[in-house]
């Protein structure tokens, strides 16, 4: 158990960058209440070990636990329950609103739910967190060939869901 500075300093830790780490599992998962508790779990696997945690990079230690635990939950989750996308708007002669950018963001989350655990944290750490194949590849557990192919595999599908608007 760390020490009362220790505690404070993890306190502090997880007041300033909470928030950033619950958007990173969001953004993985898909889901606000499964993203608090991938966060929630990070932090508690953290919280022991924070006095050697904090002298390295907390916050990359702290993503690669949400990345981990994420795709751990994706294995042990009994259902393949992937949601359907909405019918696409007839009219397509209008100017695009607020709305159809929100309704373009919830079809490209909808999508990417449809992913492999794998292509979607790929995706993810390349396109949310801006991160080149080598860091990602050191994440993830794999080699930079392997992924290039999730991103490759990731995007091609995406790119052929018809109701998906391309990410670049």
């Amino acid at each position: 158990m760390p020490s009362k500075p220790d505690a404070a300093a993890f306190d502090g830790f997880v007041a300033d960058h909470g928030g950033t780490f619950l958007r990173f599992a969001y953004v993985l998962c898909g889901d606000y209440h499964l993203a608090e508790d991938l966060v929630q779990e990070a932090l508690v696997r953290v919280h022991p070990r924070w006095p050697k945690v904090r002298q390295q990079q907390p916050s990359a230690y702290v993503r690669k636990t949400i990345l981990r635990q994420y795709l751990s939950w994706r294995r042990r989750r009994a259902s393949a329950e992937v949601p359907d996308l909405p019918d696409a708007d007839a009219n397509q002669d209008r100017r695009p609103d607020h709305a159809d950018r929100l309704a373009d963001r919830d079809a490209l989350r909808i999508a990417l739910a449809g992913l492999p655990p794998r292509q979607r944290a790929v995706l993810v750490l390349r396109f949310y967190e801006d991160l080149d194949d080598d860091e990602i590849a050191e994440l993830i557990g794999c080699s930079t060939t392997t992924v290039r192919s999730h991103a490759s595999r990731g995007l091609a599908r995406l790119r052929g869901d018809a109701h998906v608007v391309p990410i670049a």
